[in-house]
């Protein structure tokens, strides 16, 4: 895989204790994407690229979570508790080498507000910023791994294609959370026809 490091951004998407076997909202064999993210995440050190790692950072009681009693909107999915900001559930995976990561993106931190994507929160206006840096060094690229295929990866990808960047999914380094049935196969399929390249 040759990468034009100067123009390119490594994008590691929600590996957190939660999201793992034995978490909340747990991935099944999500933390099988820890080694080749460090391994990839490595290359961008090296090159002195930049690594960004987003963290889902629920206040307690968010609206996405079905504790909260609230009746969820058409095509809206609400959650498991999971998370939750300065819970061991909400912290990176012990596996995950966080020496590369030069940026840490929190979402999901609005109480009324989930966020799926790294660049939008749900209500599809709401910024987090990445765009903006990542423009700012003149990237072009998104390189993208993490959890879940079929949600934050997919949405962070849409959105990183909207953008104007040119976005890759590492196959490896993602897995998904299937949930409807057959979401992972849809999500896979939507990138593509967006333009997102698979490799």
């Amino acid at each position: 895989m040759n990468i034009d490091f100067t123009k390119s951004a490594l994008l590691e998407v929600d590996v957190q204790n939660d999201f793992c076997p034995g978490g909340a909202l747990a991935v099944a064999d999500g933390d099988s994407v820890i080694t080749p993210l460090n391994e990839i995440a490595g290359r961008f050190k090296t090159a002195c690229a930049p690594v960004v790692a987003t963290q889902d950072w629920h206040p307690a009681g968010h609206s996405s979570f079905i504790s909260s009693g609230r009746t969820p909107a058409e095509g809206e999915v609400l959650w498991p508790d999971h998370c939750v900001q300065g819970s061991a559930g909400a912290e990176f995976h012990k596996d995950l080498d966080m020496k590369p990561v030069t940026l840490i993106i929190r979402k999901g931190f609005r109480p009324s507000l989930d966020s799926y994507s790294a660049f939008f929160e749900n209500d599809r206006k709401t910024t987090t910023g990445l765009g903006a840096f990542l423009k700012g060094l003149n990237i072009e690229t998104v390189y993208l791994g993490g959890l879940a295929t079929d949600y934050c990866v997919f949405f962070s990808a849409m959105d990183a294609i909207k953008l104007g960047f040119t976005v890759y999914i590492l196959r490896d380094a993602v897995r998904g959370v299937n949930y409807p049935e057959g979401s992972v196969e849809k999500a896979i399929h939507t990138m593509k026809n967006a333009g997102v390249i698979m490799i």
